[in-house]
């Protein structure tokens, strides 16, 4: 670039009209980084416990952005993008649980990323998904989580993006965004000096070009040529194929398998006669050519609904009930990669809800490879109690090899006592 371009940016910093002073050096700014955080984590909770519903208007969603629509100018008109248009369907996270899953997941991903390799990764895997209308909007979400990571965008930093180098940045394309991403990141590292390492400035000074506040001068060619931009654009596509494909088939194996290892046990469960509910997250998921929750209790029976953990049990991965009375009989919370933690507390919280509730088996269903980190877990101080419960692991090889034999001779939980291994 030319020492014109540096004698905007220099006058552009000074101007009290400009993005810069309004709202990057605003003082209220970085107490809003902090709320919106909590807001995007209230999002994720929300939808990983069910409670988000399928609509925008009154959701956790709209709460955080609209807090984001309110950050002065530069994200006016932020909420736009996720409102639901009912005659195009998108973005098509409200109506589709699966889309809203991993819609949380994709957050709940940047929420706990901790380096800009893993931001990417989750932009990429977000985008092979193709949930019509969720595109680069959702990138504002994730500058108030990684403002170094993270440039902000809308239509008017695109357009000043396109002013100034040259190019022809398109809308509601991740690709296009993380291409152009890597533009502002060369052109934030040039000049370092008059703007920050918070993508926020350089944001501002695209966003006040695009709106027409600011001409890019005029001797300034532009820096990427139609065919540059073109490679550039491929080569992010490549590297999005790339870093999703193996990672996709990972975790879309341990998706199957979690779901396989709930059906797994299910079916069990109804073969020896007992009522089976699944967690109320999962009862849609498709299995055996139906849903998780064929055959399963809709609604938990009264008797759970009433007990002051009710919330945490309903997430309980599968519970075996008895029959005629309806009382938990087992409980299994299958851990294919997720945190152990969370399952041990969920199965805590069953057990101490009630005395009157006598829950017989309390199972962690796990990869053989865990048991050492599921005994691991237990030697916690936070679980002291639980080894009074008789917390069982129960491998997965076990039950695989066990439970078709189950289904046909076994009688109550005889059979997968037999198989379990006692953790106390």
């Amino acid at each position: 670039m030319t020492q014109s371009l540096r004698t905007l940016l220099i006058h552009w910093r000074n101007d009290p009209g400009s993005i810069y002073q309004s709202w990057f050096l605003w003082e209220e700014r970085i107490k809003n980084f902090r709320s919106i955080r909590r807001g995007i984590q209230k999002v994720v909770e929300d939808i990983s416990e069910g409670t988000f519903g399928n609509a925008y208007r009154g959701s956790s969603l709209e709460t955080v952005v609209g807090s984001i629509a309110e950050q002065k100018q530069i994200f006016k008109g932020a909420d736009h993008a996720f409102l639901w248009k009912p005659r195009l369907r998108i973005p098509d996270i409200y109506e589709n649980l699966e889309n809203q899953a991993i819609f949380g997941k994709f957050l709940n991903s940047c929420l706990c990323c901790d380096s800009e390799a893993k931001v990417v990764q989750a932009i990429h895997e977000l985008d092979q998904r193709k949930i019509k209308g969720l595109g680069p909007a959702a990138a504002n979400l994730l500058y108030f989580l990684h403002p170094t990571i993270v440039p902000p965008f809308n239509t008017s930093i695109v357009k000043g993006y396109n002013s100034l180098q040259g190019t022809k940045v398109k809308l509601g394309r991740w690709d296009a965004y993380l291409t152009m991403r890597q533009g502002v990141l060369m052109l934030n590292e040039e000049y370092r000096d008059l703007l920050s390492n918070d993508f926020g400035a350089i944001a501002g000074f695209l966003f006040d070009l695009g709106t027409g506040r600011y001409l890019p001068p005029p001797e300034l060619k532009a820096s990427i040529t139609p065919e540059q931009w073109e490679e550039d654009l491929k080569r992010v596509r490549e590297q999005g194929a790339a870093a999703t494909s193996s990672q996709s088939k990972k975790e879309r194996d341990g998706e199957r398998t979690h779901t396989e290892l709930q059906g797994w046990l299910r079916d069990l469960g109804l073969s020896l006669g007992f009522k089976v509910w699944i967690a109320s997250n999962d009862r849609t998921r498709t299995y055996a050519n139906g849903k998780l929750g064929d055959q399963c209790l809709e609604t938990l029976p009264t008797v759970l609904m009433n007990l002051s953990g009710a919330d945490t049990i309903r997430f309980i991965d599968v519970l075996w009930l008895h029959s005629e009375t309806l009382v938990v009989v087992a409980a299994f919370e299958v851990e294919h990669t997720t945190s152990i933690y969370s399952g041990i507390l969920r199965l805590y919280d069953l057990a101490r809800s009630e005395s009157s509730i006598a829950v017989r088996g309390l199972y962690l269903v796990a990869p053989d490879k865990r048991e050492q980190e599921v005994r691991d877990q237990l030697l916690r101080p936070a679980f002291r109690g639980v080894s009074a419960l008789d917390v069982r692991f129960l491998p997965y090889s076990e039950l695989e090899k066990h439970r078709e034999s189950m289904a046909k001779f076994g009688e109550g939980l005889k059979a997968i006592e037999a198989i379990s291994k006692k953790l106390s």
